[in-house]
């Protein structure tokens, strides 16, 4: 098999959000009669079930309504989407930004991660990357030709902190790692690294000369008054480093494709080269969308949140009602990642079965770390009777394939 060839059947989709019909026909051990009830798929919010920001129709409108002007944008984003964007970040992360050296617009957060990794990432260079976490980290970082270095986390044992392993950190960026890329809150677990663990990351970057990239797409949607630090905002704060964020997800904005990475102005730079040959700027009029961005109704988000945290418990409390079953409650985010007791299935085949026999759609823990032989993902960003109903069914398939 020729290296080309081989890179791209690494980037498996069959597992992504919204992909699972690409899988192929497999022969399952399909136990009992169907469970039936409406269809649920918990590989990504629903946002029928949760509207968008209030006036995000209206902004793309009149941003289509403005033609040219902003159909044709810089690079990097039209001048006064960036300044506006730039201002609620720097209120939002307590750290200044310059819109003009420090910050791009995107088409979406996913193409964010694209450029930055494309900028970072050259043939042989170490990456450490977490175990879980967003599993396109892992992808692009084989897809650039980087070397992956996974550093544990300890997610299910702690109960103050995210429980990234911060000796084995250490440890690789002495064995020459040259970026450490990590979400937060963490995608799938829901955990947030606390004070203590991001000032620690922060140090160490700086004493080896590591760039930090960090995810944030879900820092505004945090549970039970939870507390957030915010890389960026840190006195001793690295050399090199960018933040990822974007509307995409509390604020059900997916459909505009937007997305923003604000840090370093180097990294900047190199990636607003790259996106002039890949995509050329996020959507001209979709950019106008960002002024909804941090300008909600007043209470909108705080009842989202509510809303998201009423279905986070409901879900949990399903989930440890079974026997031998752990899952670690979410504190920011979408996701809940609960662990399972030993089936007579693999995860893969189990998650293929739910969606044969119950009508439900699940992300195995595999794509988030091979480890993961026992978890599976849920975007609970759902109507709440139906996320209860679906997952009643799933605990319910789960005891059919129970090893004895």
């Amino acid at each position: 098999m020729d290296l080309l060839t081989e890179k791209f059947k690494r980037l498996g989709i069959d597992n992504a959000p919204g992909q699972e019909k690409l899988q192929a026909a497999a022969q399952l051990d399909l136990r009992g009669e169907p469970l039936p009830g409406p269809k649920v798929d918990f590989s990504h919010g629903d946002v029928d079930a949760h509207k968008p920001t209030p006036g995000s129709l209206d902004a793309f409108i009149e941003g289509f309504n403005m033609g040219s002007c902003v159909a044709y944008t810089e690079y990097r984003g039209g001048e006064d989407p960036r300044q506006d964007v730039a201002a609620k970040l720097a209120a939002f992360t307590g750290a200044p930004v310059d819109p003009d050296k420090e910050l791009i617009l995107t088409p979406g957060t996913q193409g964010a991660l694209f450029l930055a990794l494309g900028c970072l990432v050259g043939r042989g260079d170490k990456v450490a990357i977490v175990e879980p976490d967003y599993f396109d980290n892992r992808k692009l970082v084989e897809f650039f030709e980087g070397e992956l270095v996974p550093v544990k986390l300890d997610y299910l044992s702690q109960n103050t902190c995210a429980g990234v392993n911060l000796d084995d950190l250490e440890e690789s960026f002495k064995q020459g790692v040259k970026l450490f890329l990590f979400s937060n809150p963490n995608n799938p677990t829901g955990v947030i690294y606390s004070e203590k663990e991001i000032t620690t990351i922060a140090k160490l970057a700086k004493k080896y000369n590591v760039t930090l990239l960090v995810d944030e797409l879900y820092s505004r949607q945090i549970f039970d008054g939870h507390p957030y630090t915010h890389l960026r905002a840190l006195e001793e704060k690295p050399d090199n480093m960018l933040t990822i964020m974007g509307p995409s997800k509390t604020e059900s904005l997916s459909g505009f494709r937007l997305g923003t990475a604000f840090g370093s102005s180097w990294i900047i730079d190199r990636m607003e080269k790259l996106q002039a040959i890949v995509t050329l700027r996020a959507p001209g009029y979709c950019q106008h969308v960002f002024k909804v961005w941090f300008n909600e109704p007043e209470g909108w988000l705080a009842d989202r949140i509510r809303q998201h945290q009423e279905i986070r418990d409901a879900l949990i409390k399903l989930v440890e009602s079974h026997e031998g079953c752990s899952v670690r409650k979410t504190e920011g985010g979408s996701y809940i990642f609960p662990t399972l007791p030993p089936l007579d299935v693999s995860i893969s085949d189990f998650a293929k079965i739910a969606r044969k026999m119950a009508n439900v759609t699940l992300t195995p823990g595999t794509e988030f770390g091979p480890q993961f032989t026992h978890s599976f993902r849920m975007n609970f960003s759902q109507d709440k009777d139906n996320a209860i109903a679906a997952l009643d069914r799933v605990l319910q398939l789960m005891e059919r394939y129970r090893s004895k």
